[in-house]
């Protein structure tokens, strides 16, 4: 298939200020800080995200759990058992529906978010200095609103197709 001379096809943005990759963009500048702290006590970004999810509640279904942490059912199949496995997570049948499964944090996986959680909080710190107390409660305003707009005009998109 030949590609469009230069100058003819749709009009773009460039690549580099596309939204996707902005976005992509700031979450890599963050997590090359958090990785290295991860890396030093064996744990995945991805199995990170769903000790951090659950450590706030007691107990979550799967599918709650893969929403929290921006996982597909895919990736969380292959990643549970593996904690499940360490001792860090419990997985059981859940009370009124056996076709339902609920996750929730051993005490294992507890004692790892303590141990991470002071490290983290100073990242977190160190990240805040970098770009400004001011500046970051203005990306997290931003952010909240972009989620809650998008996902207001995806729903909105559902209904009128129905």
């Amino acid at each position: 298939m030949r590609r469009p001379a230069r100058g003819q096809g749709p009009a773009l943005r460039p690549f580099g200020r596309s939204l996707p990759m902005q976005l992509m963009r700031a979450r890599e500048a963050v997590m090359q800080r958090f990785r290295p702290h991860l890396r030093d006590h064996g744990v995945t970004e991805q199995q990170w995200r769903i000790i951090r999810a659950l450590v706030e509640v007691e107990r979550l279904e799967i599918g709650e759990l893969g929403a929290r942490c921006c996982m597909l059912p895919a990736s969380l199949s292959r990643i549970l058992p593996r904690l499940e496995a360490d001792g860090l997570i419990a997985r059981r049948t859940h009370g009124e529906d056996h076709r339902r499964i609920v996750v929730s944090l051993a005490a294992k996986g507890r004692r790892l978010f303590e141990t991470l959680a002071p490290r983290s909080e100073e990242i977190y710190a160190e990240i805040e200095r970098a770009i400004g107390p001011e500046r970051l409660a203005e990306v997290y305003r931003a952010l909240d609103q972009v989620i809650e707009r998008l996902a207001v005009d995806r729903e909105g998109a559902r209904e009128e197709t129905r």
